[in-house]
């Protein structure tokens, strides 16, 4: 059975590094982490390059689905 917070963790894909070129990797897929107080100031909370989360413009990614399968390996990569 898979794990249950495995079922929600969010993605999304980096489409501009441009004031941040050695945190955030374009085109590459970043782990968010949940954070209505950065939701509304308009930025997203990421696990970036340095293996921290770290908070980033929104405009800067683009939130995707993903099958479960690919969010498992993601996961496991990174841990």
């Amino acid at each position: 059975m898979q794990k249950p917070e495995v079922l929600t963790t969010q993605f999304a894909v980096c489409i501009n590094n441009a004031h941040y070129p050695a945190s955030l990797e374009l085109h590459k897929i970043y782990q968010v982490f949940p954070d209505d107080d950065a939701a509304r100031d308009g930025d997203i909370r990421i696990i970036d390059e340095s293996g921290e989360d770290y908070l980033y413009p929104l405009q800067y990614f683009i939130p995707i689905d993903l099958p479960q399968q690919v969010k498992l390996a993601l996961l496991q990569t990174a841990s």
